[in-house]
């Protein structure tokens, strides 16, 4: 029998990329298996997911709106009129498994595969678990997490420990620094520092780069800057003055982009944080600080414990982040270390352990039905 298997989730591209990993190593396990993605309309899965190659339902969900509570008046009905989509694609589509990668859409698709006794996954990438995620844990099948210490939030005997899912083209990056610089137009005898907020772009570091942008060119550095649609226009009209910047919204890319780098400036994700591991880069990390619990601030000193990496604090960017880099461009030996201790926490077989596991139940549940 064809094995079918929903993967539910996204708005960022820390919830998008892993779920495209775990669906590409599903389809590498078992290639007649059908996978459909469910996100919420409007959001960048509804682009990335059929990018990928797969097909994608979208439901009127939205998040809760902390700057705005008028903003979340019509978040009730959104939230009905959800679960009557979820049912429709769920009771048409007939899976044998739902896996949700967090984001808001990924809660009534998981909701309601539970209460039909559909067999349900969580990815929980960060080391401070989501509310939704932690409500869903409760019932789902297995709970796969990215390091120890998931006790607190998740039942113990459903916890599989995994690292986390990185692209494959960034896991498999085969693509010298030469080929990087000249994806870019830039000069490989320049230092290159790759600077990105994640899929939606980071305030703090868009606007500390701004502030002393003309640092880069008088140390005769060149800046790849991917800066999220907000802080585009006003980041084009900088590069314009200086050739040795390059810049847009988003890097479709990005294995161009950590081939070419020599330092990277990032927010500490977990899932940035994977990637930077796999990638082995220098990295100076600018925590986002609203993130719940500041499990951000967290994930970045996790590094510098370790000296894995650098971490600047979002409040002092403006002064501090252009300064950091700088001097760690011009620091040889200090770069190599920071290559070599972020290369340790590296794990690049993720989405393998990950589709192995949903597979195994799967199988086991067609066997039982066939």
């Amino acid at each position: 029998m064809k094995k079918k298997i929903i993967i539910a989730g996204g708005g960022t591209g820390g919830h998008i990329f892993p779920a495209i990993a775990i669906a590409n190593a599903l389809k590498k396990n078992d290639p007649f298996i059908d996978i459909l993605f469910v996100g919420a309309k409007g959001k960048m899965e509804m682009e990335k997911v059929p990018q990928a190659g797969y097909s994608i339902e979208g439901i009127d969900i939205a998040g809760f709106n902390r700057s705005s509570l008028l903003k979340n008046i019509g978040l009730p009905f959104k939230l009905i009129k959800s679960f009557f989509q979820v049912r429709k694609i769920i009771t048409d589509f007939m899976p044998d498994a739902v896996v949700g990668v967090g984001g808001y859409s990924s809660f009534p698709v998981l909701r309601y595969a539970q209460a039909r006794g559909i067999p349900t996954f969580i990815h929980e990438s960060n080391s401070f678990a989501g509310k939704s995620n932690m409500m869903l844990g409760k019932k789902a099948t297995r709970v796969f997490v990215a390091g120890d210490g998931m006790e607190k939030f998740f039942p113990a005997d459903k916890l599989q420990i995994t690292g986390n899912p990185v692209r494959s083209v960034i896991a498999n990056n085969t693509i010298n620094r030469e080929k990087g610089i000249e994806f870019f137009g830039l000069d490989p005898a320049k230092k290159t520092i790759l600077a990105t907020g994640g899929s939606l772009g980071a305030k703090g570091i868009n606007e500390a780069l701004d502030a002393q942008i003309d640092l880069f060119a008088k140390h005769d550095i060149q800046l790849i800057w991917q800066t999220g649609k907000p802080y585009a226009e006003k980041a084009a009209e900088r590069a314009v003055e200086n050739k040795h910047i390059w810049v847009n919204s988003f890097i479709t890319q990005m294995e161009y982009a950590y081939a070419a780098a020599d330092i990277v400036i990032s927010r500490s994700g977990a899932m940035a944080i994977a990637e930077l591991c796999v990638a082995k880069k220098p990295v100076v990390l600018v925590p986002f600080p609203f993130a719940a619990e500041d499990h951000q601030t967290v994930n970045a000193q996790h590094l510098v414990n370790r000296q894995a990496g650098i971490m600047v604090r979002d409040s002092e960017a403006k002064e501090k982040l252009v300064s950091t880099v700088i001097e760690l461009a011009k620091d040889e030996q200090r770069q190599a270390l920071l290559k070599e201790n972020i290369g340790k926490l590296a794990v690049t077989n993720a989405d393998e352990v990950i589709a192995k596991e949903i597979l195994k139940v799967v199988s086991a549940n067609v066997d039982k039905k066939g």
